[in-house]
């Protein structure tokens, strides 16, 4: 017996979610709007509404979305029906130009996803680069810098100073046998970086000039808040010299890339009208 009303409490709580389910689509496929034959629903708009608003914010974007959604809608309604024939006819041939500039363009990634080739390497960055050195110049100040940043309670202060304004092998190397205990750090790097990256890995020398800051110093001594920075400018690289390679590297590989793609694409065009011609597909008169 007691199996039987298990079932039945079974049956019972499947039909109320069954009635649940369908109350559910009902009310989502009914419409929330509609402008002469056209009707909004509500899936149409779900997508539109942020998440974990109240009531009260749901229903003002709502609103605002069922108005913009009509405004739209009259307003394309009286277009069509005011537009003249010529106006029209230019108008659908621009959709034709424009949905057939989307297949071509959709098709032309394609090829070239299956057959560019993306493969681009180091012999070919440097080789474009002594060919167009001209063509690289820095539109500002560059500098490579080191730093370390240690907290106020840190203890080996006056041995990381002293290792870190050395230019001794052994002097470098024990300071990076510290790495663990810094905050943060930048040692042995040639990367050239702007002004404004170096403001930005050292708060601290964000009030000081561009002057005073992009001078080679061996070291500048800095504290804030979160501790203390020892920082040293090795190099500095004015405005409108000739960019070193490891930085233009990057935007040399795109170069070479964009330009395969450009000749990829005028080769298949090319093969695209001679095997036209060549099977009667394509004639001139």
């Amino acid at each position: 017996m007691k199996k039987y009303s298990f079932l039945i409490v079974l049956l019972i709580v499947a039909s109320c979610d069954l009635v649940s389910l369908k109350t559910k689509k009902t009310v989502e496929d009914k419409p929330i709007a509609t402008v002469y034959n056209k009707h909004l629903y509500m899936k149409d708009i779900k997508v539109l509404l942020p998440k974990n608003l109240s009531p009260k914010d749901s229903l003002v974007i709502v609103k605002g979305l069922i108005n913009s959604w009509a405004k739209q809608e009259l307003l394309y309604i009286k277009a069509e029906e005011n537009i003249s024939e010529v106006n029209s006819e230019e108008i659908q041939n621009l959709v034709n130009d424009y949905r057939k500039s989307l297949y071509i363009n959709g098709y032309k990634e394609r090829l070239i996803k299956q057959q560019l080739d993306t493969i681009v390497t180091e012999e070919e960055i440097a080789s474009y680069y002594e060919e167009n050195k001209e063509n690289f110049k820095v539109s500002e100040e560059l500098l490579q810098f080191e730093y370390v940043h240690y907290g106020k309670n840190f203890l080996d202060k006056k041995e990381t100073i002293a290792q870190f304004k050395s230019d001794k092998e052994e002097d470098k190397e024990d300071l990076e046998r510290h790495l663990l205990n810094f905050k943060s750090y930048r040692l042995q790097d040639s990367t050239w970086v702007t002004f404004d990256y170096l403001k930005k890995k050292i708060p601290p020398l964000r009030t000081e000039t561009k002057e005073s800051l992009l001078k080679i110093s061996k070291f500048i001594q800095k504290e804030d808040s979160l501790g203390v920075y020892l920082v040293a400018v090795k190099d500095v690289l004015p405005k409108n010299a000739t960019a070193p390679l490891s930085y233009v590297s990057l935007r040399i590989k795109q170069i070479i890339l964009h330009k395969r793609k450009l000749e990829l694409i005028r080769d298949i065009e090319k093969k695209l009208i001679n095997d036209a011609i060549q099977n009667k597909n394509f004639k001139e008169y």
